[in-house]
């Protein structure tokens, strides 16, 4: 009885707590001072804000907002301001750079209820951008960044994705498209293409989860736009989908695959980024992807 009693107590405590959190999380996004109401009347009017001192304080404290709890605040208003200001060129490079700085470190930083993390490498797709379009980072900028964005991929394990009355945290797919961002950089040469590369099959299968919010098209996108780069040959990309799309956990073949989770997964999730990438190949006439297309009929063929 104590036992239960104990329980039922920490439960009330927990259903306590957590609006209160919830309260505070909102309470602290009030980037520039704006409250919930301004911040509407502010992506109503397109997020015009025509001093730029304001504009690039706005946007650097907007990073605050990203862990909300609310996804009308942390989607459409935080990501949905900084992509804005950033795709029309609204930002300054220290802005930028801030950013940049600060979201690497959310990656890495506490984050209880899982959104602040995987919406901290969404809008580093942006800021990634930024430098892809007109370069503006250091060599030393951009190693960090895809230092940073390499470990987050590998050591992603909350694979939620959409929950209803919560929104998306998405980290596979919102680290996926910081990496295509970081694959379409000519700056960004073979060693760390290779780096990136690896990060991401780290993701195409992990054990026991089955992809179903299009995380398998976003993981094959690098991979897809990484033959434009033409740095891979055709036998170095049939060795790299052979090597990712093996049993590998399920040891040392497929046999018995269907009779557990972790093989079912490992089938669902690696055919689906197998389809995408074969849908693709098919459907472009561009010669650069075509040392791409025998390592993907070979994987096809080998599945189960």
């Amino acid at each position: 009885m104590k036992n239960s009693a104990l329980a039922l107590s920490l439960l009330a405590l927990a259903a306590c707590a957590t609006p209160q959190a919830e309260a505070q999380q909102t309470a602290t996004c009030r980037p520039a001072g704006y409250d919930r109401a301004q911040l509407d009347a502010l992506k109503a009017s397109e997020w015009a804000i025509a001093d730029d001192a304001t504009r690039n304080r706005f946007a650097r404290e907007l990073t605050s907002c990203l862990g909300n709890p609310d996804e009308a605040i942390r989607d459409g208003i935080a990501f949905e301001a900084l992509q804005h200001y950033m795709r029309n060129n609204q930002l300054t490079t220290a802005t930028l750079a801030a950013l940049n700085t600060d979201l690497q470190a959310k990656l890495t930083a506490p984050d209880p209820q899982g959104f602040q993390r995987p919406f901290a490498a969404l809008v580093l797709a942006d800021v990634a951008r930024t430098d892809r379009i007109s370069p503006w980072m250091s060599e030393a900028q951009r190693a960090q960044l895809i230092d940073a964005a390499v470990a987050y991929m590998a050591s992603i394990t909350d694979y939620r994705g959409f929950t209803p009355g919560e929104g998306y945290r998405h980290a596979p797919a919102h680290t996926a498209d910081l990496m295509l961002q970081l694959v379409l950089n000519q700056a960004v040469a073979k060693p760390d293409l290779i780096r990136i590369r690896d990060a991401i099959a780290v993701q195409l299968a992990p054990s026991g989860h089955f992809y179903i919010y299009g995380e398998s098209e976003r993981l094959a996108a690098p991979i897809l736009y990484m033959a434009q780069r033409n740095v891979f040959t055709e036998a170095e990309w049939t060795a790299w989908f052979t090597s990712v799309t093996g049993p590998g956990p399920l040891g040392a073949s497929w046999d018995n695959w269907y009779k557990s989770e972790a093989g079912l997964s490992r089938r669902h999730n690696l055919m689906a980024f197998l389809t995408v990438m074969q849908t693709n190949l098919s459907l472009t006439q561009n010669p650069v992807f075509a040392v791409q297309r025998p390592g993907v009929e070979t994987a096809i063929r080998a599945m189960p």
